[in-house]
């Protein structure tokens, strides 16, 4: 129980957070909303951990339901870092088109 109350306060400090760095402008609208939905989700699968828990063993994990979510929780974070890296490589081969571009009207 103690851990469900820790991770809700944690949880409502990150959404406090988020409505901070909104009214500083320093994220955008559909950031806000995004960041929004998954503390709330988080929050909402800390309130039902114990079904979560009935659901996997259902399903015949044999681990608990926390177990579960971390696993889930660090695969999209993967996922988050592999579509960072392709923005990364596209901002990357813009630059160097935007770059050659300067160089070539600098020549002439």
């Amino acid at each position: 129980m103690l851990q469900r109350i820790l991770a809700l306060i944690i949880i409502v400090f990150f959404i406090s957070r988020v409505f901070w760095q909104k009214r500083k402008k320093q994220i955008q609208v559909n950031e806000f909303v995004f960041w929004l939905v998954f503390w709330a989700l988080a929050g909402i699968l800390v309130l039902f951990l114990k079904q979560i828990d009935k659901f996997v063993s259902y399903l015949g994990f044999s681990a608990s339901g926390i177990d579960i979510l971390l696993y889930l929780g660090i695969a999209i974070l993967f996922y988050f870092i592999f579509r960072l890296r392709l923005k990364l490589a596209k901002i990357e081969k813009d630059i160097t088109v935007i770059v050659r571009n300067i160089a070539l009207k600098d020549e002439k």
